[in-house]
Order: structure tokens, then sequence, then C-alpha cells
């Protein structure tokens, strides 16, 4: 089932395992994918003889991964081929204690402090960009607390288990029976939800201070840039995020950047991530900063995990994040009719009718996406003509199911209380309200500045954007921005990249001249 290239590239990690796993497979005789699950385990053992398949008759479709004999906590109800096959890998080589997206000392306390049991369901798509990230982190979370099992539940081999759930986007968590999470996330946010749901607070767990020279906050690409030219100055120097990448890792494809004419974002952030590693970089990810606040000139972080970071030159390069529609009923169907991705929720909508909201690039890009797989598409322009590229429109007027409604101003979303079934939006020439009926919307409008927590540190413009100097300097010494969290105009990658650099340089400068804690 594997290419023998492929072959080659699991044997040579799994060449450092020093413990012996089971693929424990239980599998129904007549279940359609029992051929490809059962390929798939034994040519992937057969890469390492530390690694060996069992098999019995079952139910269903499922295997547990086995350490040493012991259970390790993790069931896939999946043939993880795909986005997943990644997932396979580094579940193995995470029991194993080798993986750089293992977490810190601190984070992993705060793991191992939970003392209920949970049993965790994750329904994922194969298709789906986003449901590796939020697997792989529930994983560890299984492999660190014996407390927390984990299943992994591809929701096309599941479909009567998704639909009698009612689950309509990917992944979705569900813990004890609760739903946890929908959507794209981040070890850190999953982690805060469990303990809200438990009742278990561990920040006392975590509770330090600690100083660098340089704090970066923003794992993107300004951010990481910023971060390794701190580093090669000779700064001690810290990087925190929810996760090395930022936004990047939502892209499929990347084909501007300059001297790497085709990428990934998960490539690219693999890649930021090796350039980190390269240097003597703190790298403290699954975090939020939560507060920031200055004190003599010192420049107090106080992240989600209870740490308080204290440094003269603080870099803000968060980045920005998908802006909302902030209209009735967007929010209480996210997941149940309303998305922002389309790689990871377009399947749901085979031969549906669904509207993307917004006539920019990313708009008239998910209405593509979604007119290979949607009986209809919709797509909702608020100004007099479409904004996206040139381009962009020519390929989507090939589309004979794409309609195209400009001068439209989104109202409402409408569900049955379990579902979207239509939205509302208004003509802005006729003032006339029309309500159009869908299964599905996707909502495309751009970005906002994730700024908020710096607010009362630094001055943002009408939009949220952090105010900069061409040096990348705020109004306030030994505080910078960078990239799409700032006013620089055009927020693309290399734009980013070069920011953060920027910012680092400036804040080199300014060290030198002892001009960080001026005010």
């Amino acid at each position: 089932m594997l290419e023998q290239a492929i072959k080659d590239q699991v044997n040579n990690v799994f060449s450092a395992l020093k413990s012996n796993y089971t693929f424990q497979i239980k599998v129904a005789d007549k279940h359609p994918n029992k051929n490809e699950l059962t390929s798939l385990l034994k040519d992937v053992a057969a890469c390492s003889n530390k690694v060996d398949t069992q098999s019995e008759e079952g139910d269903a479709l499922s295997f547990t991964i086995l350490k040493n004999g012991q259970d390790s906590g993790v069931t896939f109800k999946a043939v993880p081929t795909g986005h997943e096959f990644t997932t396979l890998l580094l579940a193995v080589l995470n029991l194993d204690g080798i993986g750089k997206n293992l977490p810190d000392e601190i984070f992993s306390a705060r793991i191992k402090n939970i003392e209920q049991k949970v049993e965790i369901k994750s329904y994922i798509s194969l298709s789906c960009t986003n449901c590796p990230d939020v697997v792989q982190a529930l994983n560890i979370m299984a492999f660190l607390n014996p407390n927390i099992t984990h299943e992994i539940i591809d929701g096309a081999i599941n479909q009567q288990e998704v639909d009698q759930l009612n689950i309509q986007a990917v992944p979705t968590v569900m813990a004890n029976g609760e739903v946890l999470h929908i959507g794209r996330s981040s070890m850190g946010e999953l982690l805060s939800k469990l303990e809200t749901l438990l009742g278990t607070d561990t920040k006392a767990l975590t509770s330090i201070k600690k100083e660098y020279d340089v704090v970066v906050v923003g794992g993107g690409p300004a951010g990481v840039s910023a971060a390794v030219y701190s580093a090669r100055k000779g700064f001690s120097t810290a990087i925190v995020a929810e996760k090395i990448g930022g936004q990047v890792t939502e892209t499929v494809s990347i084909e501007n950047m300059i001297s790497v004419p085709q990428t990934t974002g998960a490539e690219l952030s693999a890649n930021l991530m090796k350039h980190l590693n390269d240097y003597p970089i703190d790298i403290l990810e699954n975090r939020l900063v939560e507060k920031t606040e200055v004190l003599d000139g010192h420049k107090h972080v106080s992240t989600s995990l209870g740490e308080t970071l204290v440094t003269p030159a603080l870099i803000i390069a968060t980045g920005a994040s998908w802006r909302k529609l902030g209209v009735p009923g967007e929010t209480e169907y996210i997941g149940s009719g309303v998305a922002f991705c389309t790689h990871c929720d377009g399947p749901f909508y085979k031969d549906k009718k669904v509207v993307v909201v917004g006539g920019g690039n990313s708009g008239l890009e998910a209405a593509i996406d979604l007119s290979s797989i949607a009986a209809e598409v919709t797509v909702l322009e608020f100004m007099d003509t479409l904004k996206g590229d040139q381009v962009l429109q020519d390929k989507l007027a090939e589309k004979g199911n794409v309609n195209i409604i400009t001068n439209a101003q989104t109202m409402s979303v409408i569900g049955d209380g379990k579902k979207v079934n239509g939205l509302a939006y208004k003509d802005r020439v006729s003032e006339e309200e029309i309500q159009l009926n869908v299964d599905g919307v996707f909502v495309q409008i751009g970005l906002q500045a994730n700024s908020k927590v710096f607010t009362e540190v630094v001055e943002t413009n009408r939009i949220g954007e952090i105010e900069i100097d061409a040096h990348c300097r705020t109004n306030h010494a030994g505080i910078y921005a960078a990239g799409d969290v700032s006013i620089v105009p055009y927020k693309q990658i290399v734009i980013a990249m070069g920011e953060g650099s920027k910012a680092a340089l400036s804040a080199f400068e300014d060290t030198i001249k002892g001009q960080l804690l001026a005010n």
C-alpha cells in the first residue's frame, strides 16, 4: 500500500525507537475498509523491528496502539491515510518520548494534574487540514495522563454515529459525552476547556517568573523571524505562541514565497520550527498572553499557564484571525452549519446548497472549492463589485452552479435549533430583505488583528492594528509590532518575515542606545 519512498522515510523516523509497539486491530471480517487498514498498518510495522500488528475479529473497525504490551489510551476508528498518516507516525514517536510537538515541562504538569477519568472522542475527516493538530494534541494528553483516553473517529467510516450526533463540522471533540470543542484549536485551548469542564484549576502549578532580553509573542512568520534575529544578536530570547506557524498552518498552498515556487502551510510551519531549534530560543507553545503591563520600563507578560515573563524588549507578532459577521445566529450555529474552512467542512455539504459570505480572494477561492462539492453555491458581496483577483473571478465564472450577488448585507443566520437552514440578507440598493434557503454558511470576510490584549500599552488604529513607525517601534519604548497585527500594508508572508527581522534589529539598536526603558 505504501510506496517505497514513503517506507524509506518511515524506516528513518522509526530508527531511534526504544520501546516495542503493537497495532492491535479489531475489525469485522466483512468491513469494506478491512483490507485497506490491515495493509496500511502491516506496511508501517514492516518499517521497524520495534513495531508489529495483531488482528482479531471485531464489530466494526478500529485499532489501538500498545506500548510494550500496555494500552496507550489512544484508539483509531479510522484508516489513518491522508492528513492523518502523520498523526499515526507521531503517535508512535510521541509514545517513545520523541517529537518536536511534545509540550514543555510546565505544560506537561498541567496535563498530568487532571485526576478525573475523561473519555475524549474526536470526529474527523481525512481531508481536514485542521484535524491533525487537534488529534495530535489530544493524543499527547492521553499519553501523558492515564486518566485520559482518546478515540479518533473518521466520520466517513462511522457515518451512522456522526448522523446520530448531528455533527456537521470537523474536528468535533466530545469529552465524557459533551461537546468540548469544534474546529481548529491548539493544545493550550483544548486543555483549558477540559480543565473548565472538569472544574480543574492548575495554574498554581506553573506560577513562575522568568526574565529574558527579548520576548516575542506570536509564532507565525513575523514572530519566528523576530526570534531568530534576536537570538543571532546574542539576546536571551523566548517566543510565546499557541502554535508555531500561526495562521500559516491553515494555508493549503503557498506559491508566492520568493525562491520557493510552491510549498504548503504545514511544510512552512515545520521549517519555521526547525529554524527556531537551530538557536537557543525558549519555545513556549500552547499558551496565550492574557495580560501585559509595564513596570519601571520592564514589560511583564502573563501567559495562560500562569507564567510571568519579564523583559525590556517586547515584540508583538500575534498576526490576525478570521473575522466574524457578528449577526444573529452566527455564533449559535458554528459547527452546525456555520463554517470558516472549506477544506475541513466542505465535504459535509455534498449535493447541498451553501452560501459564501465575502467576495475577496478567500471568498472566491472558497466558492471555487465548494462548487465541486455542493449542488449550488451563492456568493454574497457587500460592495457593488467583487474584490477578488480577476483570475479568480474568471475561474468562478466558468462554474455553472455558482451565483454571485453583490450589494448584499448579511442580516442573520437562520436555523431550526439544531442546524442552519437559511440566511437573510438585505439588498443595499432596494433595501429589500431576502431569505436564502441554504444548508451551510461559509464566512470569508477577511482577518482582524489579534491586538486586544495589548491595547492598554500600545496605540491601535480604528480597526485594531497596532500603530508603528518605519522601524516597527510602537508609541511605547521597548515595545515593537511586526506583521499582520500592525498597520503595515499588504498582509503577506514575505512582508511579515521582513517586518519581524526589522523589529528585532530595532530592538538591538535601541539596546545599544539605552532606549528600551525610556518610558
